[in-house]
């Protein structure tokens, strides 16, 4: 059956088994690994090519036969050695000693994992078989894909058909093998339809055309022209067999005869015997054919896979280490191990508000975030300045209309300087408490965030913490609360440095001639400003230049202020106040039972974890050795 040379002989069982092994560990849950996928249509004579390939009858029969993934591992022996058979799935494993058991033990656990019916199941079944006439190959048979549902399957059998043969044909490390009817129109195939969706360029498909003896007279040349690859163009071509039809299995012929008869249809055939002189006809050639495309596409694929192994290696050390190494089972160990935990939680908590790194590998930056926060702050600040500029002269010509009385024009108070600035200032207020509060709702998620980061696995610890950071937010936010408001009330208190308001008015008054002197058109002044008027119009526009000076003072003031106020109860208050609680717990023993309490579904994902990184480091071991 194989013509394959000594050399190549040697290279072409390490690798197999290489894979197969991988697969055996149960690798493939954890990463993808290279295979061949049969696919194709009902009836398309997909179980007919596997038949022939693996020397056993599989499950035949109308409608949906193949109810699970059933990879199927080949191995050549050595010419007299017995026939051997092993079928596995799930936690089942038995040898077959007949090769015509081999049918009714698939239908049995395909049974036992998709139900008795018509249902579908993504389990593998693992189909084992060594013989002197069977190839090195490995294959992995699909459903066929169903396009309507028969009595007893859901309505949508054919989308779960479709999404169970894409799981395994979308991988790049699949070769998809396409089984087609050589009687139908290749182009209307759901299974090439499906293999190109994934595989645009047909670098990873191979077609396979079944039941040439059906092929109506005068389409032969149709035929000759799809296998040349001239039709549907795929990069891995095609090839053609001929294998056991519904009469010769009736007729009992056995596999054996059945392929001196596939040999004698091609050398006969007028039009197929070009094909059979090519290599690219025959079961025989076929197994060829595989056998070439899956050991090219193993030595194409190693590279990536240890890559993908160290990679995923890496990643399960890091989730390893969130879910912990579990509370001891004695009493003052387990004491001492809530000692440690709440003490590193009480470490993070203060590196968290101070901006170091923390001990738990959480990549939290609080400050990034609140950053954001206090810009915004400052770019409100710095608008309602512009805003406050632009409402200046309004409020001193209303002054002038409604408030003048007996002094002469020009003349403005200093309690209409108090009251004008004052009144901008106190503006304020309601968006610095709002910028609180926000700031309040960041603080405590991001840590509630470290609280779930770093007692992972025990809900009781974080609902603790939880609610300790929900008490503690209220306070410092009420405590926050109150500071703001107070230095507003302080705000109304108008005051600076002497050196520094004179420093600011000459600023202003800098930038007020140099406006002044845009103003200007050919040395005529301008009489948009009621600060040019001649009534007074120069004392308004100094009055206009001291509360600007001011506003910019207290607004720079405010700018700073502010954020200091939240950061010190938000963060630095907040943190002592929870370190503090937290640590309180260590008084109360009674409590480290319930506090230790694990939740049972960390206990199955680092029992799942540490079973992948097991698979993972004998999966490193053999590719090391290999």
């Amino acid at each position: 059956m194989n013509t394959l040379n000594q050399h190549y002989e040697e290279k072409v069982r390490p690798c197999i088994d290489l894979i197969d092994s991988l697969r055996s560990l149960g690798v493939e849950r954890d990463l993808a690994l290279p295979a061949i996928a049969v696919i194709g249509d009902q009836s398309s004579g997909k179980s007919s090519v596997l038949e022939a390939l693996s020397g056993v009858a599989l499950p035949r029969g109308s409608g949906i036969v193949t109810r699970c993934p059933l990879e199927l591992k080949m191995k050549r022996r050595k010419e007299g050695e017995d026939w051997y058979g092993k079928i596995s799935y799930q936690d089942h494993e038995e040898e077959i000693e007949d090769p015509a058991d081999v049918e009714k033990k698939i239908r049995g656990a395909q049974d036992e994992m998709a139900g008795v019916g018509v249902g579908i199941s993504d389990d593998l079944i693992s189909l084992e078989i060594a013989s002197p006439d069977v190839p090195d190959l490995t294959l992995i048979d699909l459903p066929g894909i169903a396009r309507v549902a028969v009595k007893g399957q859901p309505e949508n059998i054919g989308d779960q058909i479709k999404r169970l043969i894409q799981k395994f044909i979308k991988k790049q490390e699949t070769i998809s093998l396409v089984v087609v009817p050589s009687n139908v129109d290749i182009a209307t195939t759901e299974a090439l339809k499906m293999a190109q969706e994934v595989d645009p360029d047909g670098e990873r498909t191979l077609g396979i055309l079944t039941k040439p003896d059906l092929v109506d007279k005068g389409t032969e040349q149709t035929v000759v022209d799809i296998v040349h690859n001239e039709v549907i163009h795929l990069k891995k071509g095609y090839m053609i067999v001929k294998c056991r039809g519904q009469q010769e299995i009736t007729e009992k012929v056995s596999l054996s005869d059945a392929t001196g008869r596939e040999d004698a249809f091609f050398r006969d055939h007028a039009h197929f015997q070009i094909l059979l002189n090519e290599g690219r006809a025959t079961v025989p050639k076929l197994a060829e054919k595989l056998t070439l495309e899956l050991v090219h596409h193993i030595q194409k694929s190693l590279p990536h896979l240890e890559d993908q192994i160290e990679k995923k290696l890496k990643k399960t050390q890091q989730e390893l280490d969130r879910c912990g190494n579990g509370p001891p089972s004695d009493a003052s160990d387990r004491f001492v191990f809530l000692i440690d935990k709440l003490t590193e939680f009480s470490q993070d908590i203060f590196s968290l508000t101070s901006g170091e790194d923390l001990k738990s590998g959480a990549g939290l930056n609080i400050f990034s975030i609140l950053r954001n926060q206090f810009k915004f702050w400052q770019d409100l600040v710095e608008r309602s300045q512009v805003t406050f500029s632009c409402n200046i002269e309004k409020e001193m010509t209303q002054y002038e209309r409604k408030h003048r009385g007996r002094e002469l024009p020009g003349f403005v108070d200093y309690k209409t300087f108090e009251r004008i600035v004052t009144a901008e200032l106190q503006q304020l207020e309601e968006p610095a408490v709002l910028r609180l509060k926000d700031v309040a709702d960041i603080v405590k998620k991001e840590m509630i965030k470290l609280a779930e980061g770093s007692f992972v696995g025990f809900p009781n610890l974080i609902r603790t913490a939880k609610m300790k950071i929900e008490d503690i937010r209220k306070v410092k936010e009420a405590a926050a609360e109150s500071m703001l408001r107070t230095q507003f009330k302080m705000e109304s208190i108008v005051y600076t440095q002497d050196s520094t308001y004179s420093k600011k008015l000459r600023m202003q008054k800098r930038q007020d001639d140099c406006l002044d002197g845009r103003v200007f058109t050919f040395g005529k002044p301008s009489t948009n400003s009621a600060a040019s008027n001649n009534d007074g119009g120069a004392t308004l526009k100094e009055m206009r230049r001291h509360l600007k000076s001011y506003y910019q003072i207290a607004g720079k003031r405010l700018a700073d202020q502010i954020p200091q106020v939240i950061l010190y109860q938000m963060l630095k208050e907040s943190a002592i106040q929870l370190q503090r609680e937290m640590l309180q717990i260590f008084q109360d023993k009674e409590k480290t039972e319930s506090l230790l309490q694990e939740d049972p579904g960390i206990n199955t994902l680092r029992t799942c974890l540490e079973n992948r990184q097991n698979r993972l480091l004998k999966a490193r071991t053999l590719l090391t050795g290999f």
